[in-house]
């Protein structure tokens, strides 16, 4: 008797900042595993969540939004988005209801040059009054070309099961491309970063948490707690104070949130530790973000 059919496949999640890539593919695999702030060019890396069922593995890839790149760490953004374009089997160009094309979206018109089934996702449609969901729907699908297209909202969860349905469709054959079990390609330390680096944009404004680097030095793991140790990289003398705060309460309350979060994630007891460290433009140093994992 012939096996059973079982398909595999990368669904990559493109689109500009602040559309909700990350609040889709959080709610696309059933766990917070990209972070999720009001500000834009939060997701600095490519972030894969892999849903495996009986007969299916999707292997989805959250992105940092298309922007044009301003600094070293914006080229390896970029970088992150197309490398996720060129092994996509299926991709996601998602929108929102107020989002417009701009002649600098330059990787946006590359979208129509990959050869691979295209779904353009508007998302946010909880927000639409009278005909603006189909309104800019229709105005994106003139730019995209794409050969399916849907409206969702990410954060109520509306559609989503409908957009499965289509990307599970579109997916080839294939074995498993990773243990059913597996849930991401990143080790347990980034999780750590991004956690404590989503606290700092919850809690600081303007250019602060974009100048801002978490690296784990230390991740001692035993049976009922966990030991962190994390620095935080800075580029001035200045934004050291900042993060900080009066008498350490800014970084002591950064603490507090990350470890509750991380405690949750991790099902455990959690002791963390925070350091504040300056390496000046450390965004336009090429070794240094190298060093930071880009």
């Amino acid at each position: 008797m012939a096996g059973k059919q079982h398909k595999a496949g990368f669904v990559s999640i493109v689109g500009k900042p602040n559309v909700g890539k990350s609040t889709l593919m959080n709610a696309l695999v059933g766990e917070r595993l990209s972070i999720i702030t009001s500000k834009a060019q939060t997701t600095r890396h490519r972030i894969m969540g892999v849903l495996s069922g009986e007969d299916f593995q999707l292997i989805y890839s959250d992105t940092p939004g298309i922007l044009k790149p301003q600094y070293e760490l914006h080229e390896s953004m970029m970088g992150f988005v197309k490398s996720s374009l060129e092994d996509a089997d299926v991709l996601l160009f998602v929108t929102d209801l107020y989002e417009k094309y701009e002649e600098e979206d330059r990787l946006i018109d590359q979208i129509k040059k990959y050869d691979v089934p295209t779904i353009l996702v508007l998302n946010k449609i909880d927000q639409a009054k009278g005909t603006q969901a189909e309104d800019k729907l229709k105005y994106w699908a003139d730019i995209i070309e794409p050969d399916h297209q849907i409206m969702i909202s990410a954060l109520e969860e509306l559609n989503i099961e409908k957009l499965f349905k289509l990307m599970l469709d579109l997916t080839p054959e294939h074995p498993a491309y990773f243990p059913k079990d597996q849930l991401t390609d990143k080790p347990e330390k980034f999780f750590v970063e991004e956690v404590v680096r989503e606290k700092i944009f919850q809690n600081y404004k303007k250019e602060v948490p974009y100048s801002c680097q978490v690296v784990v030095t230390e991740f001692k793991e035993d049976e009922t707690i966990i030991r962190i140790r994390a620095e935080i990289y800075v580029e001035r003398k200045s934004q050291k104070g900042i993060i900080i705060g009066q008498k350490g309460e800014a970084i002591k309350k950064i603490g507090i949130e990350s470890r509750k979060d991380l405690e949750a994630f991790f099902v455990k007891q959690i002791h963390l530790e925070t350091f504040v460290k300056v390496e000046p433009d450390w965004r336009k140093k090429e070794l240094k973000l190298k060093r930071f994992g880009y």
